[in-house]
Parts: structure tokens; sequence; C-alpha cells
């Protein structure tokens, strides 16, 4: 997977979070008492929206990680025993 692909998947889901808390926070400080009732409502639906965004793009970061890393541990395990059998070719083999 490119670098690039999972920095920005990184910064998405931090910025998410980052939005989340600084909404819950500004929400139980400066705006608590402030808000009518249906900029309350959309106020607190658009926290919790922001909140589950960033719960998915964690749970999907941790899907890929371990995808990727299923991925390089087989290749890891292709290349060794490519390894050993191509070392195995080179030994002059032993007659009994």
């Amino acid at each position: 997977m490119n670098l690039r692909t999972k920095t920005c998947r990184r910064w998405f889901g931090g910025l998410c979070l980052l939005t989340a808390v600084g909404m819950l926070v500004a929400g139980e400080t400066v705006l608590e008492g402030r808000l009518s009732p249906i900029a309350f409502l959309s106020y607190w639906s658009t926290c919790f929206l922001v909140t589950a965004l960033a719960a998915t793009a964690s749970l999907l970061e941790v899907a890929w990680v371990r995808t990727e890393s299923r991925h390089e541990q087989r290749d890891l395990l292709e290349e060794t025993l490519r390894k050993l059998e191509s070392e195995k070719r080179r030994r002059p083999s032993k007659k009994r």
C-alpha cells in the first residue's frame, strides 16, 4: 500500500477525532444553555456523526493494518522458503 494513502487515512481519522473532541468540549462549556432546541439537536447530531465517522475510520484502519501485516508475513515466509530451497540446491548432496 502506498505511504501517501496511509498518511491520508490516518490524518482523516485524526482530524475527525479532533473535531469530535473539540465539538464535545465546546458543547459542554461555551455553548451550554445558549443553543435553541433545534440548534441543540443539530449540533449534537453533528457531533455524534463526526464521532461515528472517527470510529469507522479507526476500525477500517485496523482492518487495513491487519490485512497488510498478513500479506507481509506471507511474503516473508515465501521469501524465506525460496532462500532455503536455493541454499539446498547449492549444497552438494551427501551420499550415505
